[in-house]
């Protein structure tokens, strides 16, 4: 991925920076979010210190009826709470029933959402102590529903937005945010949320629910959070048509006004928050993702989760697989339907795993990978018409239009699907790569679940229960023959939160593929026996909190390593420093 990048910087690499490093690393916990901090009196701080009623309507620190006797003198809360005091285990019960009781998914993330804007401690203790269940209401597949109605369900902001109408202003903007100490910005452009197309500013969802997900899986604190929203228009006619869309009712910007509105925001975001703010791109749509990472990728913390999350996480899955099957990556061959940011991204971190294990150079390497567009296989007949992000994987091979025939020609062991178009994976496909292969894998990764290249019943049922699944959306069990089957979910929530992490903890300064390699590792080696018994490739997310831990551990020790982290001197134990500096939404005891 980095010699990608590197071919589109001219030859630069992160590597070859001058050596300016800061010692440092981290924020100060001003705030007592901490695990470590758990224990301690705090004083709950706003401009002055928070009372009455205004204690009560600041998310950061309401507790609700929680409050205890003490607390309601001390804080002027008397008359404003009936006089019941109840834990936060009994709120969370009470809550987690209600949630419960809505039969729509966009119902349970509206009350989800409402509760993070008035008890952001109580939302996050609901999100992580019952993660499995709620992860798929306050992101895929509900939030792609959240996104497309988000106008509607529009409340209070949630985050920054940035248009057109800011140019030239943008470090302003950023001054007008409340939190003074970010150490991570989600920023989207909306063009391109999950499977859904062009949703323009109403994307904001996006960057909402993946810091969410930064924070109750990977214990970044909500404080250090900022999601962005770049408005530069919208190409949805619907949208513009539409009188209660909240964004700017004109054709998306390009070119030159583009990329000057987004190198004004990259260059603002750098003088607030300086060197080591990391910023996760998100959903951008291909034509300006590769551009973006690669021309920041030697200036800024920066990093793009459908380019390099996906593909860490799928790489930890196969690493997975590989201990089910034996031997090692270099012995498969592998067969993309989809060649955008997702699929190549993890086409290009195989070929560097291949490359690293075998010492046989990425060129050749790259060659056991095959990747299918909307045209037909990607050979090297049709070279010249091909974006330069494809190019690298146009191989020697006659034009193959359909999916079947790919795979008769290719007979691929590993089949992935990044294609964003439902039931692609066929019958007669998967029957195909169960015919060339004993346990074929076979990987669904679109989101939403609707836009699965197939399900798990499908994947289980055609191949009578020889396949090794997983996809991009859950789905339940499966019972096939009496046997039950698990299909697991590779879910970039599994990586990005433990990457931010360890960049966060290590005060890294710049991101870099092998950072990535770790990340696939530590993940790959959360998995069990016990998860290999059940046909599993990944870990429960009940453990994710664990899990992220061991990935920030890795990523950060290859930091350092590579001389990009500046918090020094460094650690003795990682892992102990990640869990004791993971936020806690346990309630603090007020003076």
């Amino acid at each position: 991925m980095e010699s990608t990048l590197k071919e589109m910087r001219v030859g630069a690499s992160v590597l070859d920076m001058d050596p300016k490093s800061t010692v440092g690393g981290g924020v100060e916990d001003v705030y007592g979010e901490d695990r470590a901090t758990e224990d301690l009196l705090v004083t709950p701080w706003t401009i002055s210190v928070a009372s009455g009623y205004t204690l009560l309507r600041d998310p950061q620190h309401n507790k609700g009826l929680a409050f205890t006797e003490k607390e309601r003198d001390a804080h002027y809360l008397r008359g404003l709470l009936p006089p019941a005091i109840i834990s936060q285990q009994l709120q969370e019960k009470k809550l987690l029933k209600t949630i419960r009781q809505y039969q729509l998914p966009l119902q349970k993330y509206t009350a989800m959402m409402e509760l993070e804007e008035r008890n952001e401690r109580l939302f996050y203790k609901l999100l992580i102590d019952n993660v499995e269940e709620l992860l798929p209401v306050v992101y895929t597949p509900t939030v792609g529903e959240a996104c497309q109605k988000y106008g509607s369900i529009f409340k209070r902001p949630q985050g920054l937005y940035i248009s057109l109408k800011e140019k030239g202003k943008v470090l302003d903007v950023l001054k007008n945010w409340p939190r003074k100490s970010i150490q991570v910005i989600v920023v989207t452009d909306g063009e391109r949320i999950l499977g859904l197309g062009d949703l323009g500013c109403q994307g904001m969802g996006i960057p909402v629910g993946k810091l969410a997900l930064y924070t109750a899986l990977g214990g970044i604190r909500p404080s250090a959070c900022l999601p962005v929203t770049i408005d530069v228009g919208t190409n949805n006619e619907e949208l513009l048509n539409d009188e209660f869309y909240i964004g700017l009712k004109q054709r998306r910007a390009t070119g030159q006004v583009y990329y000057e509105l987004l190198h004004e925001f990259m260059t603002a975001v750098k003088q607030n928050y300086g060197e080591k703010v990391l910023i996760q791109f998100e959903d951008f749509a291909n034509h300006n993702a590769f551009e973006l990472l690669a021309k920041y990728g030697t200036t800024h913390l920066v990093f793009n989760d459908d380019i390099q999350g996906t593909a860490s996480v799928v790489l930890a899955g196969l690493l997975s697989a590989l201990k089910l099957l034996g031997g090692n990556i270099a012995d498969h061959t592998f067969l993309f339907l989809g060649a955008g940011e997702a699929g190549t991204g993890i086409a290009e971190l195989i070929a560097l795993e291949m490359s690293r294990q075998t010492k046989v150079p990425l060129e050749e390497t790259r060659k056991m990978i095959w990747l299918m567009d909307s045209k037909g296989l990607i050979v090297s007949s049709r070279k010249d018409s091909l974006q330069h992000f494809k190019k690298p994987w146009a191989h020697e091979h006659e034009p193959v239009k359909g999916l079947l025939d790919a795979v008769q020609a290719v007979k691929p062991t590993v089949l992935i699907g990044t294609s964003g178009v439902g039931r692609t994976f066929t019958k007669e496909v998967i029957e195909a790569m169960v015919f060339y292969n004993e346990k074929p894998i076979i990987l669904a990764l679109s989101n939403p679940t609707s836009h699965s290249e197939c399900t798990a019943e499908e994947a289980y049922s055609w191949t009578k229960g020889k396949a090794i699944f997983a996809s991009g959306s859950p789905f339940a069990p499966v019972e096939y023959e009496g046997q039950v089957f698990y299909p697991g979910q590779s879910n970039n929530t599994y990586i990005f939160p433990g990457l931010g992490l360890g960049l966060v903890m290590s005060g890294a300064i710049r991101v870099h593929d092998d950072m990535l390699l770790a990340a696939a590792e530590a993940l790959s080696g959360q998995v069990t026996e016990e998860h290999f018994s059940k046909g599993l490739i990944y870990p429960p997310l009940c453990n994710i909190r664990k899990i992220s831990a061991h990935i920030a551990a890795l990523v950060a020790t290859k930091a350092y390593e590579l001389g990009l982290a500046t918090r020094l001197p460094r650690p003795a134990n990682l892992v102990k420093l990640a869990e004791s500096c993971m936020y806690s939404p346990t309630y603090r005891n007020y003076r």
